[in-house]
Parts: structure tokens; C-alpha cells; sequence
């Protein structure tokens, strides 16, 4: 029986080469039957892949063949069922571009890499060093992922940038919204760590005393504390699941934008020039074309 799997994982190191590397992990994917996203820059690695579970394997363990992917790192979750053709139905396609960033803050000369990661970063916290730091101390928790993601999860009592993309954080950053945290012990944290690599260092660099960052994201620690942490709600993902929980009972944090009903779903604007996402109750998702203060949602669903 086909088990779909879908891995998310990232390394920060130099790469030489990147279009070289950029055919090559296309040819792989393609021959181990895997969809999904990999973006490759000078700075390294980005990727969320689905497929069989076997083939997902073999494509990660040939992967960290490469001298600078070998300490890659890897999360693992459920998948969708595979469709007709045995390929992961939560990717359309198969995507591998090189960028100026894996990450997209705007900022590609300000970051620095090294064999060992990215240089200057936030102090790494593991899920356990984490709690420990907590119940010691006085921490603030600050989300490193887009706005519209906290909707549905967040960590408890955390800041909330109200930023719509990655490349909004420096201005926010800038803007002195946030100089009150620069003496305090702030904890970043996103979904599998990889915007914190980049945050932490921009924050150190504009008078942010005290940065940590939560190692593996939301989706290690999720693993780790299931619905009983100090997380709450359901993580938002940039896949077709669109959103996941880490146990059954996940808290309902989100507002259907339709009914007002809580829910932890979420859909995309039907206007398809539109790239807002929308918390969206499953009543509504299947009666209405869910829609943004620019695309009202329409009451019949054609």
C-alpha cells in the first residue's frame, strides 16, 4: 500500500554552482516520481517535495550525498492520497528554480554563509530548551511567518508583525514598531525554522539584544507537543492540505470570513488574480465562493 509522505527541509551553505544543482535535483525528482517546490541560490537549499514514501526516501538519501546537504534538515508529514498516476496530489507540479534567496526577505547581500549555517543567527532553542526557557524566564514569542499564517496557530501571547510577505519584516523591523523587544528575550519562530534562520540575524544587526530561534519551527516542536504545549491551533502550510493539525482536538483559533463560525480551515480568494488567503469554515468552502474585502465571497457556489 502506497504511503504518501510529504519532506520539507533546508541547508544554508555556499554553493558554488547553483543551475548545476538546480538540474540536478530536478533530474532527481523527476526520476523518484516526487512534486513540489525547490528553490536554490548561492545561500543554499529550500524545499517541500510529496510522494511515495520509498521514493521520498531514496531522493533524501541521495540528496545528502552532497557534501553540503549531509547534515540537510528534514520533516517529515502525512500526505494527501496519491492520485491516479501514484504522484503526491498535494503539489500540482514540479517546481526547481534558482533565486537570489531561499528565503525571500529582500535582502540577499546582508546574509552571510558558511559551511556550518547561516552567520550571526539567533541562539538555537530545541523544543525541550524551549519550555525550560520559558517557565525560567520572562520570553516574548515573535512570529516570523506572514500575518494571514496566525489566523489559525500561533504560539500563545505572541507578537504578530503585520506583515502580508517575507520582504515586509526589514521595513517593520526598521520602523521602530518593535524597539520596546530589543532588550527583552525574544524567541522567533515559523513553520520549519527556515525564515528564523534569516530573521535572527537581521534583528541582531538592528539592536535586538537577545534572539533565539526555535530549531525545526513549529512542525518539530508540533511533533514534540502535540496539542498539549505551548502552541495553539493548526499550522498553516504552502501545499494543497493548506493547513495541518499535530493531534486530533486542535484549538479552533480561526473566524470562517463568510459565517463567522470557528474553524481551522482555510481556502483562496476565488478571484484567481487574487493571492489572499481566507479563513474559510467546510460549510462555506463547499456552498460559497469564499472571497477578500476586494472579492466579496459570492453566496452560491458555481
Amino acid at each position: 500500500m502506497a504511503v504518501p509522505k510529504v519532506l520539507l527541509f533546508y541547508a544554508f551553505t555556499p554553493l558554488a554552482d547553483p543551475e548545476a544543482i538546480r538540474l540536478w535535483q530536478r533530474d532527481l525528482c523527476r526520476a523518484h516520481n516526487l512534486r513540489g517546490r525547490i528553490l536554490i541560490s548561492h545561500h543554499g537549499i529550500n524545499g517541500t517535495v510529496g510522494g511515495e514514501l520509498r521514493d521520498v526516501k531514496r531522493y533524501l538519501r541521495t540528496t545528502r550525498e552532497y557534501t553540503g546537504f549531509a547534515g540537510i534538515d528534514a520533516k517529515w508529514s502525512a500526505g494527501s492520497p496519491l492520485d491516479a498516476d501514484g504522484l503526491s496530489a498535494d503539489f500540482p507540479k514540479l517546481s526547481v528554480k534558482v533565486r537570489d534567496e531561499i528565503v525571500s526577505f529582500g535582502v540577499p547581500d546582508e546574509i552571510v554563509v558558511s559551511d556550518k549555517g547561516v552567520v550571526g543567527g539567533g541562539t538555537k532553542l530545541s523544543p525541550p530548551e524551549l519550555e525550560a526557557l520559558v517557565a525560567d524566564r520572562d520570553v516574548v514569542f515573535f512570529d516570523g511567518r506572514n500575518a494571514f499564517e496566525a489566523q489559525i496557530g500561533r504560539f500563545r501571547d505572541a507578537v504578530i508583525p503585520d506583515v502580508r510577505t517575507t520582504r515586509d519584516f526589514v521595513a517593520q523591523l526598521e520602523s521602530g514598531v518593535y524597539d520596546h523587544l530589543k532588550d527583552k528575550a525574544v524567541v522567533t519562530y515559523c513553520t520549519g525554522g527556515i525564515r528564523c534562520e534569516v530573521l535572527t540575524p537581521l534583528m541582531k544587526a538592528r539592536g535586538f539584544t537577545e534572539v533565539y530561534q526555535l530549531d525545526g519551527g513549529i512542525v518539530r516542536y508540533g511533533e514534540y507537543a502535540g496539542n498539549s504545549g505551548l502552541w495553539d491551533g493548526s499550522l498553516y502550510v504552502f501545499d494543497g492540505r493548506i493547513s495541518m493539525d499535530f493531534a486530533p482536538d486542535a484549538r479552533q483559533l480561526g473566524t470562517c470570513t463568510v459565517c463567522a463560525t470557528p474553524t481551522n480551515r482555510m481556502v483562496n480568494c476565488h478571484e484567481p488574480s487574487c493571492r489572499e488567503q481566507l479563513v474559510c469554515c467546510d460549510v462555506c468552502r463547499h456552498t460559497t465562493n469564499a472571497g477578500c474585502s476586494s472579492h466579496p465571497a459570492l453566496v452560491a457556489k458555481a
